[in-house]
């Protein structure tokens, strides 16, 4: 079997896809690429049981279907260093051992096959499956502004992954640790009957590194233990998390009075300035708002070590002092795009609320922080 390919538009393919093979696997087959030719077009396949992504690219030419299994690390190596041109791939599969000879302009490298039938199916997703159709980068912001609140708590993996909750008003994608909370609600998708499904955050790093902003759409189809998501330039498919969600509904304050607005790169400047003064356990940051004054402190006393900065905000509430973890809302600002956010807060031992000056069309986006005890 022949054909020949892209070398950049291979490589890159590679290289996406080897984002999900693990460094130890439970078979080892699972640390090859499955390379699949069907009709002048190459199918590829990476898997680590878990998770699968196919994606698919045009060929120069071929002389022939087949399919065949290869290793990903030493053909990503040779491949990724190669300039734009076509690579031509000759597989013998026989008896006597299965080998791929790859040319290129300057050079040959030859590597050994396996046999492709030895790899993994996909898991099937049920007939009864739900199914969910959003914008691409709509979906893409959405896990870019939920997946640094994820958990990786062994007791409860519920919390480890990004959780979809299809109603008749919205499509809500949450994330929490626990300590901090990432609300997004999409009003432009919903559906009379509820469904909701846990995304495991391997998948969604995956797909926060392939989803382009060339437009389109991404189709989520998912039943009870799988979920298939389509995208532009492929599919991946993975096993669910099961387990009920917490309601994270029921942690939100309906009413925080206390409400302050300040410019978003000045507090996180100012934040990242202050954090280093705070104790390395605790991480602990006093915030005291005031008069349009936000007072930022941090105290080490083991290390005597101390910080205060100032900044105006436009404040509209009680004077108080409320203490949170520097890092997170550090984690949190970053992740908004906006020019001013905008915190609510009700007393120092409520949770308080970060949310956009102005929303994205749409959507309504808030963050939350669960407030530390600070010693007066």
């Amino acid at each position: 079997m022949r054909f020949s390919v892209s070398s950049t538009a291979l490589s890159s393919r590679l290289t996406a896809l080897s984002r999900v093979i693990n460094s130890k696997n439970s078979l080892p087959i699972l640390g090859d690429f499955l390379f699949e030719i069907v009709d002048g077009r190459l199918h590829l396949t990476a898997s680590d049981s878990e998770v699968m992504m196919k994606t698919s690219m045009e060929l120069n030419e071929a002389d022939s279907d087949g399919r065949f299994c290869v290793g990903n690390h030493d053909l990503l190596e040779a491949v990724k260093g190669i300039s734009e041109q076509p690579i031509s791939f000759e597989v013998n599969q026989g008896d006597g051992g299965s080998i791929a000879r790859i040319s290129y302009m300057n050079g040959m490298f030859s590597l050994p096959v396996e046999n492709a039938d030895e790899y993994p199916q996909a898991q099937l997703i049920g007939e009864g499956a739900h199914a969910i159709t959003l914008p691409t980068q709509v979906l893409a912001d959405n896990i870019n502004r939920s997946i640094f609140a994820t958990a990786q708590d062994e007791l409860r993996p519920v919390m480890n992954g990004i959780y979809f909750d299809l109603t008749p008003e919205c499509l809500a994608v949450v994330a929490s640790d626990g300590h901090k909370l990432v609300r997004n609600k999409l009003f432009t998708v919903k559906s009379d009957e509820p469904a909701a499904f846990i995304l495991p955050k391997k998948p969604a790093s995956l797909l926060k590194g392939v989803l382009g902003k060339n437009g389109g759409d991404v189709v989520i189809r998912f039943d009870e233990r799988n979920a298939e998501i389509n995208y532009e330039e492929g599919v991946i498919i993975c096993r669910l998390i099961e387990g009920r969600y917490p309601n994270y509904n029921s942690v939100i304050p309906q009413s925080n009075p206390n409400q302050l607005t300040v410019d978003r790169q000045s507090l996180l400047s100012a934040l990242r300035r202050v954090q280093p003064f705070s104790n390395d356990s605790s991480n602990l940051i006093r915030f005291h708002v005031e008069n349009g004054t936000l007072q930022l402190d941090a105290e080490d006393y083991d290390f005597s070590k101390t910080a205060t900065e100032r900044m105006t905000c436009d404040y509209n509430g009680m004077a108080m002092s409320i203490g949170f973890k520097g890092s997170s809302f550090i984690e949190i600002l970053s992740n908004f795009d906006c020019e001013q956010v905008i915190i609510q807060l009700a007393d120092p031992s409520r949770a308080g609320l970060v949310l956009p000056s102005e929303q994205p069309e749409n959507q309504d986006v808030l963050m939350l922080m669960m407030p530390m005890l600070i010693n007066d």
